[in-house]
């Protein structure tokens, strides 16, 4: 099972086995890791699941759909590697993705 590595501000990590197909953002709600929020519910429309995926990861991920990069726009923070955890579908592919709350 792929596992995901997310990074707490503070520098602390949690480690969470992601059952494939399910999300970054459904890992860190089930998993209770703080600063998910994921008020939508995965719809791609708010933006509360943004993060930082880490830059060794880039060319695994899916591209940004055009809606995932009209909500970035608006996100405090935002840098390239932002991207919204309810648009990246876990794969064996990812196991190790590391991803940086803000």
């Amino acid at each position: 099972m792929p596992r995901v590595v997310f990074v707490l501000p503070d520098g602390r990590r949690t480690e969470v086995d992601v059952q494939p197909g399910y999300t970054v953002m459904e890992a860190a709600v089930a998993n209770d890791v703080p600063g998910i929020e994921a008020q939508c519910g995965g719809a791609c429309n708010c933006a509360t699941c943004h993060a930082y995926v880490d830059g060794a990861w880039a060319h695994a991920l899916p591209e940004k759909s055009f809606d995932e990069i009209a909500l970035l726009d608006y996100v405090d923070g935002a840098r390239p590697e932002s991207r919204l955890t309810c648009q990246i579908p876990m794969t064996e592919a990812l196991d190790g993705l590391v991803v940086r709350l803000p």
